[in-house]
C-alpha cells in the first residue's frame, strides 16, 4: 500500500457500484439495484450495505468504510510510534540488559564490555572497574 493512501478521501478515491439484493424483501429488494458496494481504490478496502433504501445503504457503507480507514490509519500511526520507541528503549527482554548485580554471588557484570567485578567493590564506588576502552577478548 502506498504511503498516505489511507489518508486520501477525495471522491475520486472511491468506486461506488450498485447491485440488486437477494433474500427476503420481495420484488422491491430483488428487482431494484439498491445495495451499495464502495471500494477505496488506494487501499483496496471494500464495504457493502444491503438494506432496502438506496440512500441509507450509501450512508451506511460510507460510514463503515470510513471507520475501517480510520482504524487502518491509527494502526499505522501506532506501529510507527511503537517502532520508534522500541528502537530507542529496546524490547525490555532479558537480552537488553546492560549490567547484572548479584549480591548473593558477590558478582557484578557489565554485559556491553564483558568485564566482571565483585559486587561489594562496585557498590563501594568502583563502577569504573566494569568499564573498559577495549572490547573484551574472546578467550
Amino acid at each position: 500500500m502506498p504511503a498516505g493512501a489511507a489518508a486520501e478521501r477525495s471522491e475520486d478515491a472511491y468506486e461506488i457500484s450498485w447491485f440488486a439484493g437477494t433474500g427476503s424483501g420481495g420484488q422491491h429488494r430483488n428487482k431494484h439495484a439498491n445495495c451499495c458496494r464502495i471500494r477505496h481504490l488506494p487501499t483496496g478496502l471494500v464495504r457493502t450495505a444491503t438494506g432496502r433504501s438506496r440512500q441509507a445503504n450509501l450512508r451506511d457503507a460510507r460510514a463503515a468504510l470510513d471507520a475501517d480507514l480510520n482504524a487502518l490509519l491509527d494502526g499505522q500511526r501506532k506501529a510507527d510510534i511503537d517502532g520508534s520507541r522500541r528502537q530507542q528503549v529496546g524490547t525490555g527482554q532479558r537480552g537488553d540488559k546492560v549490567r547484572t548485580y548479584r549480591a548473593q554471588d558477590n558478582r557484578a557484570v557489565d554485559h556491553r564490555t564483558g568485564r566482571k567485578s565483585s559486587f561489594t567493590r562496585v557498590m563501594a564506588g568502583g563502577l569504573d572497574r566494569l568499564w573498559s576502552r577495549t572490547p573484551p577478548s574472546s578467550a
